[in-house]
């Protein structure tokens, strides 16, 4: 499987470019995981090197932490059965990586947090009045 495709190295190097802006928090932008195990990764850059990215890291020890780590080292990881670390290609997120790395250090992982998070993210919006009248009581 290819690790990261143009559009997500796109991403991942403007959100690096940003990174000196006031108030930088991207949203993960690619989530690589641990097929037959607990590590998983979250990545928001991807810094001029083309190999090294920062993001949220598990390991599985209930530990999660902010960081870097290398594209090639989670390419060349082997796993039983000949499997590699993978990318979740259904993965989207629109909670920043400071929330991400609150909701993980709290709920002791990734896998946890995203749980806690997609219910947040899918459930519907509260219906705001756009009435000045309703709303109030009478």
């Amino acid at each position: 499987m290819i690790l990261l495709t143009p559009e997500l190295r796109a991403v991942l190097r403007a959100n690096a470019t940003d990174n000196d802006r006031p108030g930088h928090d991207p949203a993960p932008a690619v989530k690589f995981f641990n097929p037959v195990g607990a590590a998983t990764w979250l990545a928001t850059e991807l810094y001029d090197d083309g190999d090294t990215l920062f993001g949220l890291a598990d390991l599985g020890f209930g530990c999660p932490e902010l960081g870097c780590f290398r594209l090639s080292e989670l390419a060349s990881i082997r796993l039983p059965f000949g499997l590699g670390i993978e990318r979740d290609i259904g993965f989207s997120t629109t909670a920043s990586l400071s929330v991400w790395a609150d909701t993980a250090r709290r709920a002791g992982s990734i896998q946890q947090a995203q749980s806690i998070l997609w219910r947040i993210e899918s459930a519907p919006a509260p219906e705001i009045p756009t009435d000045p009248e309703q709303g109030k009581g009478g």
